[in-house]
């Protein structure tokens, strides 16, 4: 900020007029106010002279409010004071426009004047004070001159601290100048030792360049013959792999076929003890293969609560509880259904002696099949 402030700068100007015209106002309000208070407590003065005739209202207002302005400073430095005292019936106590003086009131007859007081105080009195401070005098150019010296103050103290920031930011300037002038010293310095790097680098690269060049075509010759011997590999490779394939093909059938003989005759052997178990125990049912192949195919869980079904029916088939009936289309025989372990099915028909037949147990799951092998059973 090379100047002040254009707000400061119009702030000086325009404030001092305007204070010192609100300053005016002020002092003249107040001051009216402070002289309406002193005249009203020193205007009449003492009534006991009123009373008794010796003096008129007239003169006694007139010379103490004579004697209160002989003793105020503000009117002698320029403030126009004028005071008037009348009745409420507008008689005029002062100024006195009268012409008449002091030694004529002296000559009147005591009681009459003593009267004329008395009257003229019922009336009431009214007292108006008018203060005005009149420009280009002693109290009106103190005031404009101070407030002049306030906004040149507060002028120059802006400037002064403007000139200072300036001054403190060109030193910053500079200093900062010094600091780029130290660094474009040291960059430029360090910038010559790079190009000498540089131009050495560039050598050893032009160098190096040479012998990848040489070793390129090395390397192009030594690929070409590893292609070449790549692909002979990958031909004995490709019929290697498919010789493997095709044993590993045979070694799975192989063990898929050894797996299913396996549980063939784990099956087998485990449908025979189960059969000749459940030949020895229930004596009044006749158990399907079907339903052997089911109870195999269950959890253990769900054997045991099938084989407590099956007991029931061999003992007493009547407490069993039935959930429906099944018809089947082939030999259009009645199969009964019951659940076991909530998923399991166990479906049976009795025969012309009132035995059980057992024709197949399942689940949920293999219900549909289960269901389509007693329509064609």
């Amino acid at each position: 900020m090379k100047h002040p402030s254009f707000k400061i700068l119009m702030l000086c100007i325009i404030l001092p007029p305007v204070l010192y015209i609100f300053t005016l106002q002020l002092m003249e309000n107040q001051l009216q106010k402070r002289y309406t208070d002193e005249i009203e407590d020193i205007y009449i003065g003492d009534t006991k002279p009123l009373f008794n005739g010796r003096i008129s209202l007239k003169g006694a207002i007139k010379k103490n409010i004579d004697q209160y302005l002989l003793n105020q400073i503000l009117p002698r430095w320029g403030a126009d004071l004028r005071v008037v005292v009348t009745t409420n019936h507008e008689t005029m106590l002062y100024p006195d426009f009268s012409g008449e003086d002091d030694d004529s009131m002296l000559v009147q007859d005591p009681m009459r004047l003593a009267t004329e007081n008395y009257n003229l105080l019922n009336e009431g009195l009214k007292i108006i004070v008018e203060l005005e401070i009149q420009h280009n005098t002693l109290i009106s150019n103190t005031i404009i001159i101070f407030y002049i010296l306030i906004s040149v103050m507060v002028f120059y103290y802006y400037y002064n601290a403007g000139i200072k920031r300036i001054k403190e930011k060109d030193r910053e300037k500079n200093r900062k100048i010094g600091r780029l002038i130290k660094n474009q010293e040291k960059y430029t310095s360090r910038i010559e030792r790079i190009n000498v790097e540089r131009q050495k680098l560039s050598k050893e690269l032009n160098i190096i360049k040479k012998e990848l060049d040489n070793e390129k075509i090395k390397a192009d010759k030594i690929e070409t013959n590893m292609i070449e011997e790549i692909v002979a590999l990958e031909k004995e490779i490709e019929g290697s792999l498919f010789f493997q394939h095709e044993q590993q093909n045979e070694i799975e059938l192989l063990k898929e076929n050894l797996e299913r003989l396996e549980k063939s005759k784990y099956r087998l052997k485990a449908a025979k003890n189960i059969r000749k178990r459940f030949n020895a125990l229930y004596k009044n049912i006749k158990i399907n293969n079907k339903a052997i192949d089911g109870f195999l195919g269950l959890p253990e869980d769900m054997k045991i609560k099938s084989e407590e079904i099956i007991h029931q029916l061999n003992e007493n088939s009547s407490v069993i509880s039935i959930k429906r009936k099944v018809f089947t289309k082939k030999s259009k025989k009645t199969v009964f259904e019951v659940i076991f372990a909530y998923s399991g099915r166990l479906y049976f028909s009795k025969t012309k002696d009132n035995k059980i037949d057992l024709l197949t147990i399942g689940t949920k799951n293999t219900q549909n099949k289960d269901l389509e092998f007693l329509d064609n059973f």
